[in-house]
């Protein structure tokens, strides 16, 4: 007699199955819509544990949608954008987050791949033929080049240790800034920020360019309307405290934990960014 708890499995598995089989077309011609309505679930969601919780899921759905389709630009910028984000901010253990943002710059440069061909070996280029290939790039090809940044700064972040991932700074500015040349508003907010930080993740004295980056950090508050608190984060991080700037640290901080976190298209990351903005100025005293 088979145990109870073990046919009520099979009671669920089936109908599930058939379902799956039934809806198999369906996806398939969805999956267009599939990304930019998931990407907008998980940014509106104020509640981090339920994305954190929940993401895996999507990383494999988006994998199976990739193994059907794997040359699906749009699905390969979406899929490395997701592994990206949930490897930087949701992941603590150093070895998962390596392979999740690894996959996550594959998907990236899959992506771009796809969707120009001149880029395929672009990992593989010098300096100056790597700029060569993105001067080739066009206006379609902005968003595979917009997530092969944002993928590549998430490995970077994840390997801040390791200075070969540290010298891809330069080559990812690149591309941020053919993003804009091609599209200024596209993403603006989010090409701002990224540029602002990559400017000033490293002092001044091992290349970081606080002007610059200061001026990319207002821009991208003044393009937000100042409702993507993370910008501002950032701004405290990276800027404020590497020049021992205590007032704008602990105002940029407080302005943060004031405002309205549920903002469309931002609610998730500014959750984040109010819990961040209360370490930072817990731990202000000590920095300073």
């Amino acid at each position: 007699m088979l145990d109870v708890n073990l046919t009520n499995k099979y009671l669920v598995l089936i109908p599930l199955l058939l379902l799956l089989g039934a809806c198999a077309s369906l996806m398939q011609s969805a999956t267009s819509g599939l990304a930019e309505n998931l990407s907008s679930a998980i940014l509106n969601q104020n509640d981090p544990e339920t994305v954190r919780d929940g993401a895996p899921a999507y990383l494999l759905m988006l994998d199976s949608f990739i193994e059907g389709s794997p040359n699906d630009a749009a699905m390969l910028s979406a899929a490395a954008e997701l592994y990206a984000a949930y490897g930087v901010v949701f992941v603590d253990d150093a070895k998962r987050a390596d392979r999740l943002t690894s996959r996550a710059l594959a998907y990236g440069l899959q992506s771009l791949c796809a969707s120009n061909r001149n880029t395929c070996t672009l990992e593989d280029l010098s300096f100056s033929e790597y700029n060569g290939v993105l001067e080739n790039t066009d206006k379609k090809d902005v968003t595979s080049l917009y997530t092969y940044s944002l993928a590549s700064i998430a490995y970077i972040k994840t390997h801040s240790e390791d200075w070969g991932a540290m010298t891809r700074l330069p080559r990812v500015e690149a591309v941020l800034k053919r993003v804009q040349e091609l599209d200024a508003a596209y993403n603006a907010v989010q090409v701002e920020h990224f540029l602002a930080v990559l400017n000033t993740i490293r002092p001044p004295a091992l290349g970081g360019d606080f002007e610059a980056g200061q001026a990319h950090y207002e821009r991208a508050l003044e393009l937000s309307g100042n409702k993507d608190l993370s910008v501002a984060v950032d701004y405290a991080r990276y800027y404020a405290r590497t020049l021992y700037d205590r007032e704008l640290h602990d105002r940029l901080l407080q302005g943060v934990i004031a405002a309205e976190p549920v903002q469309d298209g931002y609610t998730l990351f500014n959750t984040l960014a109010q819990e961040e903005a209360q370490e930072l100025l817990d731990s202000a005293d000590e920095y300073f």
